[in-house]
């Protein structure tokens, strides 16, 4: 994610939505319903003892600025107190989802550690640790590059660890400070671990071996996991985390991440349900707009894609139209580069349903936004090609080429640049309007380099690209009688997606195909049961296949 711009520690982030000053502008509350994580502090102050252990879950759970309100309460309860500052600090400085700080927070954050400093001699000896392994990650002047001081915090935050290894919360920061070394890039293509990943899973699972319940522990190590070659390690911590901190929608949200990679489908639909609702209780209390807000679209995006997986349309097409609502266009241009892509969610939805003529009347995109207008001509272009208005499709397709050359370099679709997700779908439109034009050899040529760049796309979830190539590529082989490498295509799909219903379908059909009628059975089993939920009846792996 980029960094957005701040101009002071209270507004940090801060965009409003709708005209709503509150989460600029309101204080500090408590809300009663953030778990149980406790970190004494040595205050006399048991209102700013709260306020602290509510600033530390908020941080564990990545709403940094409701954790900013909580810390500075906490600091004015008792001036004393360099916890707190040590707390605005933490919560003011980079995470794996906003790397980068702007002059105004390096500020801020420096300003409030070195305060934390002053304050130290009236700390215990472990925290007068944290505060001086802190004061090494800012520095002002900032530098033009902070990497150094980012090393020179986890350097700092790994000796307090090993003097203090049975401090939950040192480890989880420790282990928060490498996380952010290498932000979302854990694990190398090929599932080896990159520097570092290791220690960190060392590091957390020694924290959780004996504070099975702490809520940062539990949320690194889901992050450290999900895009690893066996994310079902952290089955149990997904299990465990989603009621830790029954009022902090991330944190709700996060077990999302691991059953989406081990083919839990409903079960992350249903963490995404319930964060969206606890986050629409929090902006009740707390009003709408700050960075937050984009955590808070992420629970639609990713409810859109797992009921996308699970075949249930319904649910997919609401959670497509609710994020928008949730960054409206007056938001997405504070932030272009990071949400101008969002705002094609609906048309992906409704090209991995079939909703083709659903797509040619949705409304073009504003000229503004360029990435989401891209998105559209791509969706128009599949859509019109399987409706076999060829001549029409390969006009779309020209104006899609064009809208894909204005969008700047500097287009985001979450971890990916947009230009490289743009990649995938000028090669899966061009594929489709090949093959309605008679060309399958080609046709297939380009849908395999559309696999190739899908697979290359950085580790996301969502996923860069939410409908898998190889659903289109499996349905016209199969379309085309080409059976043995239809069924390769689709358990390579069933390997990087377990259990998704629509690869299970084609397997299914080519095993039929091939006279393996035991196996077909068992197949079909296996699409039946994970086709349960669907609002949709099934036959082929993509609605791009008119012909069974």
């Amino acid at each position: 994610m980029p960094r957005l711009v701040a101009s002071s520690l209270s507004t940090l982030l801060v965009l409003m939505v709708g005209g709503d000053a509150r989460a600029a502008e309101r204080a500090a509350t408590l809300f009663g319903d953030l778990g149980s994580l406790h970190r004494a502090v040595g205050t006399r102050s048991a209102d700013a003892q709260r306020y602290f252990d509510q600033g530390l879950t908020l941080v564990y759970g990545f709403n940094h600025e409701e954790a900013i309100r909580s810390f500075e309460q906490a600091g004015k309860l008792d001036p004393k107190l360099a916890m707190a500052w040590w707390g605005m600090a933490v919560a003011a400085g980079p995470n794996i989802n906003n790397p980068a700080m702007d002059e105004a927070a390096s500020k801020s954050a420096h300003d409030a550690v070195q305060h934390a400093v002053r304050l130290a001699d009236e700390a215990s000896a472990v925290d007068r640790e944290l505060i001086r392994a802190l004061a090494k990650r800012y520095a002002w002047p900032p530098p033009a590059d902070r990497k150094a001081l980012d090393i020179a915090y986890a350097d700092a935050m790994r000796v307090v660890w090993k003097a203090h290894p049975n401090d939950p919360d040192v480890g989880a920061l420790f282990a928060e400070a490498m996380l952010d070394l290498r932000p979302w890039d854990q694990w190398t293509e090929d599932g080896k671990p990159q520097p570092g990943t290791q220690e960190i899973i060392a590091t957390l699972e020694a924290v959780l071996a004996n504070s099975p319940n702490h809520v940062g522990a539990n949320h690194y190590y889901v992050h450290t996991m999900e895009a690893s070659p066996h994310p079902e390690r952290a089955l149990a911590v997904a299990d465990r985390l989603g009621g830790l901190a029954p009022g902090a929608g991330h944190l709700v949200h996060m077990p999302a991440h691991i059953y989406i990679r081990t083919g839990r489908y409903d079960q992350a639909i249903q963490a995404n349900q319930r964060a969206i609702q606890v986050d629409l209780k929090y902006v009740q209390r707390a009003g709408r707009g700050g960075f937050y807000t984009i955590y808070r679209a992420h629970n639609y995006h990713f409810l859109a894609y797992a009921a996308m997986f699970d075949g249930q349309r319904r649910v997919a097409l609401q959670a497509a139209r609710g994020m928008i609502s949730e960054v409206p266009l007056e938001v997405v241009r504070q932030m272009p580069d990071f949400a101008d892509a969002f705002l094609a969610l609906p048309v992906h939805v409704m090209v991995r349903f079939g909703l083709w003529d659903d797509i040619l009347k949705e409304p073009e995109p504003p000229k503004d936004l360029f990435a989401t207008a891209a998105f559209w001509r791509y969706g128009r272009t599949v859509a019109l090609s399987v409706l076999g208005r060829v001549d029409e499709a390969g006009k779309e397709f020209d104006a899609f080429k064009v809208a894909q050359k204005a969008v700047p370099e500097t287009r985001l679709n979450g971890n990916n640049p947009v230009s490289a997700v743009l990649e995938v779908a000028r090669y899966m439109a061009e594929g489709e309007l090949e093959y309605r034009r008679g060309h399958g050899d080609r046709a297939f040529e380009l849908l395999r380099e559309a696999v190739r760049r899908d697979d290359a796309l950085r580790y996301d979830e969502p996923w860069g690209w939410l409908q898998p190539v190889r659903h289109s590529l499996g349905a016209l082989l199969l379309e085309q009688g080409r059976v043995a490498e239809a069924e390769a295509v689709y358990r390579e799909d069933l390997r990087l997606h377990p259990g998704n219903g629509w690869s299970l379908r084609g397997l299914a059909e080519c095993l039929h195909r091939a006279g393996r009628h035991q196996e077909a059975a068992a197949t079909d089993l296996l699409f039946q049961k994970a086709w349960i939920r669907s609002d949709i009846p099934l036959r082929v792996s993509c609605f791009c296949r008119t012909r069974t």
